[in-house]
C-alpha cells in the first residue's frame, strides 16, 4: 500500500466534486490500486486555507465552504499567507490545481504547478491555461524530476483525450480535429432552436450554472479557443496560443437564421477545428451549419464531441453527455491514478 498526501490548490464546484468522489472510491482505490492518501492542504481564494499534516476534516472542509465559512479553523498549524510558500511547505506529494483559468497568461497557475514539481510532487491540473502557455517547459520539468503533469479534465472533462493519444494510440499521428467542445453556446443553440431569444437562452445558462455572470468568455469563443490549442499544443505538437485561433462566436446568429436551419434540416453549432496543411497548423473556431450526416448534428444541450482525424485508423469520435463537476473530477481522479501508478 502506498499512501499520497494531497494538496488541492481550489475549492470551488471541480474541488469539492473531487473530494467527494476521493471519498466514495476510497476502498476502491485500497483494493485495486493498493493506493491510500490523506487530504492534508486545501486553499482557497474565499474561504481561508486548511493545513493538517494528519489529514484536514473533509466534511467539515465541505460544510464550511458550502455555507460561506473559512477553512482556517480545520488548520493544525498556521498556514502561511503566501501561496508559492504554502505549497514549499505543505509537505503534499500530489498537487491538484483548480484554480480560475487565465486565458492570456495561465498564470498564477503555472507557477503552482511549477512550484510543486520542483518539490517533488506529481502536478495535476483542471486548469487550461497552464496547458496553453507551459505545456513543454511543465512537461519537461515533471520529466526531470520523475514526476508527471497531467490535465485531461482540461478538454471535455473526463472523457479521455489526452490519455487517449498517450496510452493507446502509440505512433498515431493526428492530423485534424472537429468538434463541439463549449457546453455553454451548445445548450444556447439548442435553447433558440426550442424558441427561446438569444438573451433568454443565456439567462437560462446562467440560472442552471453553465454560464457565468459575464459570459462572454464562452459566447465570443475564447473558452472554445483555449481548448483548441490545447489540444494542438499537445496533440499535435505545435505550440499555439488563443490569440492565434481563427475565432467566431455565436452573437451574430439570429432567431430568424435558427429558424431557417431547422427548416432546412441544419443546425448551428459553434465548431472547433485544427488542421494540418502544407502551409501549417489552421485552428479556427466558428458558428457552422451541419446537417443529419454529420456527428455533431445530434449533439444537444450541454453534450460535447470530438472527432479526430489520424495517420493510421479512420474517423474517430470521443462524445461526453451532459459534463458537470463531477466528470471533471473524475478527469483529476484518472489522472491521479495514471500518474502514480504507471
Amino acid at each position: 500500500m502506498t499512501h499520497y498526501k494531497l494538496a488541492l490548490i481550489g475549492f470551488g464546484n471541480v474541488g469539492r466534486s473531487f473530494a467527494r468522489l476521493l471519498q466514495r472510491k476510497e476502498a476502491e482505490l485500497k483494493d485495486q490500486y493498493g493506493l491510500s492518501f490523506t487530504i492534508t492542504t486545501i486553499a482557497t481564494g474565499h474561504h481561508g486555507t486548511a493545513l493538517n499534516p494528519h489529514g484536514v476534516d473533509v466534511e467539515n472542509a465541505l460544510k464550511l465552504v458550502e455555507t460561506g465559512q473559512s477553512l482556517s479553523t480545520l488548520s493544525a498549524q498556521p498556514a502561511p499567507a503566501e501561496l508559492l510558500e504554502l505549497i514549499r511547505t505543505c509537505g503534499a506529494d500530489v498537487l491538484f490545481e483548480n484554480s480560475p483559468v487565465n486565458y492570456q497568461t495561465g498564470q498564477p497557475a503555472i507557477e503552482h504547478l511549477r512550484t510543486a514539481l520542483e518539490c517533488g510532487m506529481y502536478a495535476i491540473t483542471a486548469n487550461k491555461g497552464p496547458v496553453v502557455h507551459a505545456y513543454r517547459s511543465l512537461t519537461e520539468l515533471a520529466r526531470s524530476k520523475g514526476r508527471k503533469f497531467f490535465f485531461e479534465s482540461t478538454v471535455m472533462d473526463g472523457a479521455p483525450i489526452f490519455s487517449l493519444f498517450r496510452g493507446t494510440l502509440p505512433a498515431a499521428r493526428l492530423l485534424s480535429f472537429r468538434g463541439v467542445l463549449n457546453s455553454t453556446t451548445n445548450l444556447i443553440l439548442t435553447r433558440m432552436e426550442n424558441g427561446e431569444s438569444f438573451e433568454e437562452a443565456v439567462k437560462y445558462a446562467q440560472k442552471v450554472g453553465v454560464a457565468e455572470t459575464d459570459p462572454s468568455g464562452d459566447i465570443d469563443g475564447w473558452d472554445a479557443s483555449v481548448k483548441v490549442a490545447a489540444l494542438a499544443t499537445v496533440l499535435m505538437d505545435t505550440p499555439l496560443k488563443p490569440a492565434d485561433v481563427d475565432r467566431q462566436g455565436i452573437r451574430q446568429i439570429t432567431s430568424e437564421e435558427i429558424s431557417r436551419a431547422k427548416a432546412a434540416g441544419k443546425r448551428w453549432k459553434l465548431v472547433c477545428s485544427a488542421r494540418r496543411t502544407g502551409q501549417g497548423l489552421q485552428a479556427k473556431v466558428a458558428p457552422e451549419l451541419v446537417g443529419m450526416d454529420s456527428p455533431m448534428y445530434s449533439v444537444e444541450g450541454t453534450t460535447s464531441i470530438i472527432q479526430f482525424e489520424t495517420d493510421v485508423l479512420g474517423l474517430l469520435s470521443v462524445v461526453e453527455s451532459d459534463p458537470g463537476p463531477d466528470t471533471t473530477a473524475y478527469g483529476l481522479l484518472a489522472d491521479f491514478i495514471n500518474a502514480v501508478i504507471h
